[in-house]
């Protein structure tokens, strides 16, 4: 039965757990809004032009004494067929309290809106739990290259405990129609 709810998981048929973080269970319920009106669910596709601005996180099941860490990454850089940039880094917000959202907490690395040159990218919000406030303190100095995983283990965060992920791709004159 267990193979069956793993096979199902948006994020293992979308290949984010594997090409971004290792299977983990999800144990916080994590909401991505953009605009107030467009709520990210897996691979539902936006257009980047509304995404300008970064979105509203909210974080549910979490209590005051808890903080989180919220990861954006595109692991599809440059193309999907060849991403051997992979990841590029879009956001980092560290010390979010439970039960609120992102604003909350401390934007370390500022939020870059998607901007896909080639294919359908994946765009992938990943919630951690930290184990104490200001346990991340090893910030990436550049946004090429991001490694998830590695950046998790450097700032001993331990498994994800809610992602989140959408497509978009290049905007055209005719798509905006």
């Amino acid at each position: 039965m267990m193979n069956i709810v793993v096979l199902a998981d948006p994020l293992v048929i979308g290949r984010v757990v594997g090409d971004v973080v290792d299977y983990f269970n999800t144990t916080v319920k994590m909401s991505v809004t953009y605009n107030n009106t467009k709520q990210v669910y897996n691979g539902h596709e936006f257009f980047p032009s509304s995404l300008t601005i970064k979105p509203k996180v909210h974080i549910h099941g979490g209590d005051m004494r808890s903080f989180f860490t919220l990861i954006m990454t595109d692991p599809d850089v440059p193309g999907p067929s060849d991403p051997y940039l992979k990841e590029h880094l879009h956001w980092i917000v560290t010390d979010i309290p439970g039960t609120t959202d992102a604003t909350f907490g401390k934007e370390v690395i500022k939020y870059e809106m998607p901007r896909p040159n080639i294919g359908i990218h994946r765009f992938v919000f990943i919630l951690y739990k930290q184990k104490r406030r200001q346990t991340v303190m090893k910030i990436p100095t550049s946004r090429d290259h991001f490694n998830t995983k590695k950046f998790a283990e450097d700032n001993d965060l331990g498994p994800p405990v809610a992602a989140v992920f959408f497509n978009a791709q290049r905007e055209t004159a005719a798509r905006r129609r």
